[in-house]
């Protein structure tokens, strides 16, 4: 917008206009003053996005979280070419029309790479405006899903609601997101906490897709607790997630893909606060089994944030009981009770370990030295674990 159609605004169109641009000082300003910061403003792409105010976050931190969406979207959009349209037709003779991925003539949904490994957004960038595209196609059932589940496109609008936790709420910190391979298989196994819901297995496949320099999907794994609700069940699948059953991980890694574990478990995800990162036992090493017959690499990762979401003042045996009145299929020994209904706004880290290679590719490996190399992992998160925490000033 030139300088002459900003003169013909009203102030209080103007400052609405800031508002929208995140001008900073607009409030102090004049007229003639929010001309000359709104014509050194340059005017963002698309209609603005938004969103709900959060109390107790710094205006600063705001402001940080919005230029890192900004780097995001510049990432993605390099991935698709706008000005070519993938040239696919269905059998009814809907023609497709989405931006084709950049290096082949096709878009995401219709051959343009692997959509299940590479997330890359359709229309090369995320928001509410994309959802009445990507709702025709999914409407018009366009493209295959999954055989365990994953829909690509539920998965990219799951993606945009979801990083408003990321960026706004939990304000999520990545280090180490080199140590990520960009091809192949590739376990990333991690610390466990939530004690209501998942968020750290959300938070580990954010920080892949907006952080590393290709978006390559998580396959994070979880047990019948939320494979096997009515209607959790089904979104569970939809947004990419597996059962922690070896027969889904092995087709992940298998297909070169990456999965993510949480080796502690149940017991893990249901640690009261006076408990929280304070690994517990990793089971007995089958996430090593199954990385070293699938030459998956290891990559441990330590999170902090997780276990302070909904802090868990005990644990009830009583309450396991009464889930399994109601769901008899599930293998709940106890049910955290916490008293925060809604999620803390904690400020969370992420931090991505060197991989540990496998090191008898496609083989079953030693009993003994698995378990030396379950303990070594844990040993090696909980010692970043209690760093993090050593540096951290407060978890808000």
């Amino acid at each position: 917008m030139d300088r002459a159609r900003l003169n013909s605004l009203t102030k209080a169109e103007l400052l609405d206009l800031a508002r929208e641009r995140d001008v900073a000082g607009r409030s102090r300003m004049n007229k003639a003053a929010l001309v000359e910061a709104l014509a050194a403003s340059p005017a963002p792409e698309g209609p603005p996005e938004r969103r709900l105010p959060l109390p107790g976050v710094p205006r600063d931190e705001r402001i940080e979280a919005s230029a890192r969406r900004q780097a995001l979207s510049d990432r993605l959009s390099a991935l698709v070419d706008t000005d070519r349209r993938c040239p696919w037709v269905s059998y009814e003779g809907h023609v497709c029309g989405l931006p084709a991925v950049r290096a082949s003539d096709r878009c995401g949904l219709h051959g343009g790479g692997d959509i299940y490994d590479t997330a890359i957004p359709l229309l090369g960038r995320l928001g509410f405006d994309t959802w009445p595209t990507l709702l025709r196609q999914s409407f018009l059932a366009t493209y295959d899903v999954d055989p365990i589940g994953l829909d690509p496109v539920f998965a990219e609008m799951a993606w945009h609601v979801l990083n408003g936790l990321y960026f706004d709420y939990f304000r999520v910190d990545v280090e180490g997101i080199e140590n990520v391979p960009m091809s192949g298989p590739a376990m990333l196994v991690a610390n466990h906490g939530g004690a209501a819901l998942p968020y750290d297995g959300a938070m580990l496949t954010l920080a892949v897709l907006n952080e590393a320099p290709q978006p390559r999907r998580v396959r994070v794994t979880g047990t019948e607790l939320f494979n096997m609700l009515p209607w959790i069940s089904h979104v569970y699948r939809k947004v990419g997630a597996a059962y922690a059953a070896r027969a889904d991980a092995d087709y992940v890694l298998s297909r070169g893909h990456l999965l993510g574990v949480f080796p502690e478990g149940e017991a893990g995800f249901m640690k009261t606060i006076r408990q929280a990162y304070q690994l517990q036992r990793f089971g007995r090493g089958g996430f090593i089994d199954v990385a070293e017959r699938n030459a998956a690499p290891v990559v441990p990762v330590a999170i902090v944030g997780s276990e302070e979401v909904h802090p868990a003042v005990t644990v009830s045996k009583r309450l396991a009981r009464l889930v399994r009145l109601f769901f008899p299929q599930q293998r709940v020994d106890e049910v955290a009770v916490f008293l925060n209904p809604l999620p803390l706004p904690v400020r969370w880290h992420l931090r991505f370990l060197p991989p540990h290679g496998p090191e008898e590719p496609g083989t079953a490996p030693d009993p003994l030295r698995l378990l030396e190399r379950t303990e070594d992992i844990r040993r090696a998160i909980q010692e970043n674990l209690e760093d993090m925490l050593a540096k951290r000033r407060s978890a808000f």
